[in-house]
């Protein structure tokens, strides 16, 4: 198991200006850094990675889709669209030194047509994660698309959902993310979710219910940590949190308030999962 920071928390896009915080992120004890696939090119991300590599830091990727990339869509030219997107995402997660993207690129991100899923959406979005996994395969990267909460998406919500999906989609590289904020809204039972998923599980983000300090909000943090162990859970736990530190991606996420200080966060997030993790049998 492996300690990671999601660096959403302050940005949206990872530059040399972040190079003395992911230093920070080292000597805390984290062993690496969750980077969101949004701008750059291979050349941009072939430094980033060189940079985490100088100091023993590993890296996954996050990344999403948005309506006019939908790979649900009726619209061929669209789901194309999207698997470009995907792909480029591949491109530069392998030029980074990741073998990990996980993130809702199963549908787009924030878009409802006002109607529950339809089979052909599932459809369209299995075909285009098949093709996708095949291209990240030649990568050496595992896609794990996640299920989002009813406000933020309609395709998937629940790992019932997802696990349907992935059955279906039935690729050596396109796994699935567990995310303790979303769960803790969709599911009955974190135990039970993770049960459910546990086949297909590559990655987990370890988030607080108002995306705070992980430890103190109103997770069951016991009854997550003892479901990963029973499964043999031995990925990532990889802390994501927001604030409004970029207005542009806070409110497109719907952030309008920071919840926790981000010193507080990530210093006290760390040492919450670690001992936790450590505890539970």
């Amino acid at each position: 198991m492996k300690i990671g920071m999601n660096m959403l928390l302050w940005t949206d896009h990872v530059t040399e200006q972040h190079f003395p915080l992911i230093d920070q992120l080292k000597e805390t004890g984290f062993e690496g850094i969750e980077v969101p696939l949004g701008d750059g090119d291979l050349n941009h991300y072939t430094k980033l990675g060189n940079h985490l590599a100088s100091i023993d830091m590993g890296i996954t990727c996050v990344t999403s889709i948005l309506e006019d990339q939908n790979i649900a869509s009726p619209d061929p030219a669209i789901r194309q669209i999207g698997l470009d997107r995907i792909k480029w995402a591949i491109d530069n997660a392998q030029a980074g030194g990741a073998q990990l993207i996980c993130g809702p690129f199963h549908s787009a991100f924030a878009y409802f047509t006002g109607a529950p899923p339809t089979e052909d959406e599932k459809k369209w979005s299995i075909e285009m994660l098949q093709k996708a996994g095949s291209y990240a395969a030649q990568a050496n990267i595992t896609l794990a698309p996640e299920a989002l909460n009813r406000f933020e998406c309609y395709l998937v919500n629940t790992m019932a959902g997802l696990n349907e999906l992935l059955e279906q989609v039935n690729h050596p590289n396109v796994g699935a993310i567990y995310d303790t904020h979303h769960a803790n809204i969709e599911e009955k039972s974190q135990a039970q979710a993770i049960k459910t998923i546990a086949s297909h599980l590559k990655h987990v983000h370890i988030s607080e219910n108002d995306r705070g300090t992980p430890g103190q909000g109103q997770v069951n943090w016991e009854e997550v940590f003892r479901s990963l162990k029973a499964v043999n859970y031995d990925g990532w736990l990889t802390i994501e949190a927001f604030s409004r530190a970029i207005p542009s991606f806070a409110n497109a996420i719907n952030v309008w308030r920071n919840y926790s200080d981000a010193e507080d966060i990530y210093q006290k997030g760390y040492q919450f999962i670690k001992s936790n993790w450590e505890q539970v049998q």
